[in-house]
């Protein structure tokens, strides 16, 4: 089955790290790359860093502390490659189509991300082995 869920393009690709400022200190000295916006995010247990790249991010995430679920994936993972993120016109309604699809959501409705967004994620082991995030501004 086809779905046309109105996927705009990529929003961001997402690198777990155990040290955002240490993270961020390479991009910039190693590449030039510098951190545009940082921000905590309590729900989700994380603190972000975006560095702005051609119309799309990199995405820097930190756990905030122990009980985040991103300490337990970077001590079964390591950093790395987390997610990838693609904008889409109503998120509402792609999850919908998403789910009559068989395909299986971590989120059934959206939550507030960064930068204000509606946001939600797909799991991994239907889609490539990759975590997917969908946002709509």
């Amino acid at each position: 089955m086809v779905i046309h869920m109105g996927i705009k393009g990529l929003d961001h690709i997402s690198i777990a790290v155990h040290d955002i400022a240490e993270a961020a200190a390479f991009f910039e000295k190693s590449l030039g790359l510098k951190v545009a916006h940082t921000e905590d995010i309590p729900a989700q247990g994380v603190k972000v860093a975006f560095i702005a790249l051609g119309g799309v991010s990199i995405e820097l995430i930190q756990p905030l502390d122990e009980s985040s679920n991103l300490t337990r994936y970077l001590a079964k993972r390591g950093a790395g490659l987390h997610h990838i993120a693609f904008k889409v016109d109503d998120i509402a309604s792609c999850l919908a189509q998403m789910k009559t699809a068989g395909i299986r959501l971590i989120d059934e409705t959206p939550r507030a991300g960064a930068h204000g967004k509606k946001i939600a994620f797909v799991y991994p082991d239907k889609s490539t082995g990759t975590l997917i995030e969908l946002c709509e501004e």
